[in-house]
């Protein structure tokens, strides 16, 4: 790996923690795209490496700013997390049995839908 491409991802981490403790996105909608399209890893691999980033420790410093202000709900988190545990297990399982096309395209429906609904029908 190159110094250019460590500097990159470090920025990319950077964007990616800033988008998603301002506006709860990051790993799927900025991270999987810009490693699949400006660091040349497949879909699947993009997704993983982004699930593994993830984990506890990196979440934990964003959240705990919302915690110190009273804006996170510990009872529906812990609950969320219990079947995100699941539901990420199950798939994980799914995914990586697909052709890399397949997800992509599944990946961009998702992305295509969550845009049509906040361009023109988001209420608030």
């Amino acid at each position: 790996m190159t110094i250019s491409s460590i500097i990159g991802i470090v920025l990319l981490g950077f964007i990616a923690g800033v988008l998603s403790s301002m506006v709860g996105i990051g790993g799927g909608i900025v991270i999987v795209p810009i490693l699949v399209l400006l660091f040349g890893l497949n879909q699947h691999t993009a997704q993983g490496t982004t699930l593994a980033m993830l984990s506890f420790p990196v979440s934990f410093a964003a959240a705990y700013t919302y915690h110190k202000k009273g804006l996170v709900d510990w009872r529906i988190a812990l609950i969320l997390c219990a079947g995100f545990v699941i539901g990420g297990f199950l798939g994980s399982k799914i995914a990586v049995e697909l052709p890399v096309g397949t997800i992509k395209k599944v990946f961009a429906v998702l992305m295509i839908a969550i845009a049509v609904k906040f361009l023109f029908f988001e209420k608030n």
